[in-house]
């Protein structure tokens, strides 16, 4: 499995609501900036804004003020389809 097959089962995994499998995928990729969004949305999901901002640098992107985190999951599910 590709790492794009993977995280795109993370994101998969997030919308089914399983976090704790989302959250494995997403730290096995740490340091690639999707993997670093992805974690940032679980944050968000978890209501641990703290970290997700954290994570949301990481990945150089602003936080995204929506709460709406399946559109911003399905975004990400997007940007690793290209």
């Amino acid at each position: 499995m590709t790492k794009a097959d993977e995280l795109l089962r993370g994101v998969d995994l997030a919308i089914a609501g399983d976090w704790d499998e989302a959250h494995e995928i997403a730290q096995r990729h740490e340091g690639d900036a999707t993997a670093d969004w992805l974690h940032a949305v679980l944050h968000k999901i978890e209501g641990d804004a703290g970290n997700a901002r954290y994570w949301y640098r990481r990945c150089g992107k602003h936080e995204v003020p929506s709460n709406d985190v399946v559109e911003e999951l399905q975004a990400i599910r997007e940007s690793l389809k290209q």
